[in-house]
């Protein structure tokens, strides 16, 4: 009866993977010829129109691809019009994207003819958006550094930085688990700098960057420094006050 179960078990994986590489190929060939029907996927692939339907249906549910009415040139014949099939946007974005390299290649650019100067003037112009968006979640964060930092994080996290904050010894700090720029920032840590100012201006006060993705860490970590507090004065022994004395000559 084990056997049978383990049997049963691996035969289901099995399909499942043999699935997944076929809806891949449908996917593959759906970006390639850009729209196809489903009997235009069977040919290519050598699978029955029915076959590639039990496909495109499972990819339907996922959002993954939207049918449309096919375009017929000459007279219709009988029968519903076949649809053709194509992949919806958010398909496309699964498939290996460059824009680090176009970014790499631009910000190399920009270094060659206009000097570290310009990379520095483009990093920070590329932050203003973001600084404006979470400085708007932070207006009711208050002055107080570690709430607005905390508040920061939720910000960022919504930005697809997956951050925190949280409270240490010598004062806090705001850690971000992600960097959508991080291969960039390998090159061209302005781009890192340019990140850190805008922390320090929505938090308020000075803050210094002790660990960065880009540079090989786990994660991204800017400490904030405590502030210190006034301290008060401590009371005089039975509350008596000091007096000038004054002699009369």
């Amino acid at each position: 009866m084990k056997n049978e179960v383990l049997i049963r078990t691996g035969a289901v994986a099995s399909a499942s993977a043999t699935d997944g590489r076929t809806r891949d190929r449908v996917a593959q060939l759906l970006l390639e010829r850009g729209s196809a029907t489903a009997a235009e996927l069977g040919v290519c692939l050598g699978l029955s129109p029915a076959a590639i339907r039990k496909h495109l249906d499972a990819m339907l549910a996922e959002s993954l691809v939207e049918a449309r009415e096919s375009r017929r040139k000459g007279p219709r014949g009988r029968g519903r019009p076949a649809k053709t099939f194509v992949l919806t946007a958010a398909a496309r974005e699964s498939f290996p994207h460059f824009y680090d390299g176009i970014a790499t290649a631009a910000l190399r650019w920009i270094a060659q003819h206009h000097g570290p100067e310009g990379v520095t003037a483009f990093a920070s112009a590329q932050v203003v958006a973001l600084e404006e968006r979470c400085r708007a979640a932070l207006e009711e964060a208050g002055d107080d550094p570690m709430a607005r930092a905390e508040a920061l994080a939720e910000a960022l996290t919504a930005e697809g930085y997956a951050a925190n904050a949280s409270t240490i010894a010598s004062g806090g700090q705001l850690c971000q688990h992600h960097c959508p720029v991080a291969h960039v920032a390998a090159e061209f840590p302005q781009l890192c700098d340019a990140e850190t100012e805008v922390i320090s201006r929505l938090i308020g006060t000075h803050v210094q960057r002790l660990a960065t993705i880009a540079h090989g860490d786990g994660v991204c970590t800017t400490h904030i420094p405590a502030i210190p507090r006034p301290t008060t004065p401590p009371p005089l022994k039975n509350g008596l006050k000091t007096a000038t004395l004054r002699t009369d000559t």
